[in-house]
Order: structure tokens, then sequence, then C-alpha cells
């Protein structure tokens, strides 16, 4: 079987840890030994987040000399390899030597006519007071927007059209290899007549996952998140967990652009664009997501929703 997973940020950090190195290898290394269970038997593409390591070096690099910063494109990059380097080094240590795996640097193509690029709203970097935020905006030319009592850059997310490098990620899934790839979404860039050049954007890393897992043909597209389930009525004493569910049901309930909401959008998506399953649930159920036996299933041929006992 051919699987794309699209690995949660909390693979790498965990709610309220600091961004070090220590603790990101430490939480890879645990991600690892559930990715490892995936690829055994199966195809396996792999992506990851980046948000919290690309908004460390975007803060870092404020306070630069202006000829001495790097731009979001380069910033994605970077930490695509950073982070892929672990996961690979990780999952070398758990399979066999006869297993390759490649982290390969994917650049998405995005296109300037979208909407998200007239209304950005992708918090990055540093947090401002007011007075420091007009001065950004007026000095840099960013767009600055409220962020609880304080300011942050925003940035626009566009949606993904294709991917740069995808013959390469099936030549190296067809010969076997594990394939990480479209870290953190993966590096924005546009077509132009004289070439490609890189923009100040971040992609959805679980949309670029979805369109990853259409153009590859993939047989089940997995979501490894923090929770185990997706639920309804989240946060109260009614809430309840969503053990199978059409994309049509899913998208009528409305979840939240700022958490559960991406992911829903991508696996319904994936889901109705090619009649496979998607599933979203907590990483350490690998082996149940895998089987259908654990998380939320998102299927066609599933008519409503199926809801699960509540938790406790």
């Amino acid at each position: 079987m051919r699987i794309v997973i699209a690995l949660g940020g909390n693979a790498l950090l965990r709610r309220g840890e600091p961004v070090s190195a220590e603790a990101q290898q430490r939480n890879v290394r645990l991600a690892a030994a559930q990715l490892a269970k995936a690829a055994t038997g199966n195809d396996l593409a792999i992506v990851h987040g980046n948000g919290p390591q690309v908004g460390l070096l975007a803060s870092q690099a404020e306070s630069a000399p202006q000829a001495a910063r790097f731009a979001l494109d380069m910033l994605d990059a970077e930490t695509e390899g950073m982070i892929g380097y672990m996961l690979e080094l990780e999952l070398r240590n758990l399979l066999s030597e006869e297993r390759a795996c490649a982290t390969l640097l994917t650049m998405v193509e995005v296109n300037l006519q979208d909407p998200a690029f007239d209304h950005p709203d992708k918090p990055i970097g540093a947090v401002f007071t007011e007075e420091a935020a007009a001065e950004a905006a007026r000095d840099k030319g960013w767009t600055m927007a409220p962020d609880g009592p304080a300011y942050r850059r925003v940035v626009a997310s566009p949606k993904p059209v294709r991917f740069v490098e995808i013959q390469s990620v099936g030549w190296l899934l067809e010969r076997g290899a594990i394939v990480i790839c479209a870290g953190g979404g993966g590096i924005p860039v546009v077509a132009e007549q004289d070439g490609r050049r890189g923009v100040e954007a971040v992609v959805d890393k679980d949309r670029s996952a979805a369109l990853l897992a259409r153009e590859i043909e993939a047989d089940l597209f997995v979501i490894a998140t923090d929770v185990s389930s997706v639920y309804v009525d989240w946060g109260t004493t009614a809430s309840r967990p969503i053990r199978r569910a059409s994309p049509d049901a899913l998208d009528a309930l409305g979840f939240a652009a700022g958490s559960m909401g991406p992911k829903v959008e991508a696996a319904c998506d994936f889901a109705r664009r090619t009649g496979h399953r998607a599933v979203i649930g907590a990483l350490a159920d690998i082996d149940r997501l895998i089987a259908g036996t654990a998380g939320t299933t998102i299927t066609c041929d599933q008519i409503g929703i199926v809801k699960g006992e509540p938790d406790g």
C-alpha cells in the first residue's frame, strides 16, 4: 500500500516545550519509532510541519541587519533540511540497511493571483508591541496583525498548486525508498516568464500533504496529530469522537480554521477526489490508523457520521 503521513508539529515539540535541539531530537526519536511501523510492507512518504522552527529563525533574523536577513522561502528550505535530517537519521537507525530513506527539499508552486496574498493571516516570528509593529510595517513593509494583547507579522498562506520535484518523489518511491518531502508544506515559489522565484508565504502542511497524496496516487492519507480523533462538541461535556464520516458530513460541522479545520479540509479533499480513505488520529496509534480501527476515518463509502463513546 502507498501511504502519505502528514506529521503534526507535536512530533517535534510538545506543547509548551522550548524550541531546543534536545527536545526535538527526543521527540523525533519517538515519532520515528511509529513511522518505522508504517514503513513496513508499504511505500511511504512523510510530510512534516515546521512552524516553531521557521518562527524561531524568523525571530532571530528580525534583529539582524537588513543585508544579513534571509527571505522566508530560504528559512523554509533551511528548516526542511534540518527536520528531514533528524527524521531520516532516526528512521535509518531503526530500519534495515536495505531500506533506503531520502530527504528531498521540495518546492511547491503557488499562484500569485491566490486571494491569500491580498489577505495575509498566517502569524510568524516574534511578538511586537503596537508601537514596534507600526514601525515594522512602515520600515519593512510587513503586514502586522493583533495576536492577543500584542502584534505579530502575518504572511499569506496560498493553496499549493503543484510540486516541482514530484517526478523525483515518484522515482524514489518506485525504488522502495521512504521519502521525507514537502516539509512545512514545501518551499513556496511562483512560476514567471523568466523562471521560478521564492515568495514570502507559508503553505499549509496538511493541504500540501493532501496534494502530494493525490499526485503520487496514494492508497491512504494519514494526518497524525496530538489528539486521538476528530471530535464533535470539542471542549464540552457532550464531546464525542467521530469514528467514521463522509466528507460532506464533516464539512457541514464547520471546524475552526486555527485548529482542526485545515486537517479536516485536507482529509475530505483527498477522500472526495480519489475515492480512497483518509484518517486523522494520534501518531501513537499509527498501526490502528492504517488498519482503520482508530482515529477518524473519512471515506465516500460512509453515509453521515458514526460517533464513538465519550472518552473516560
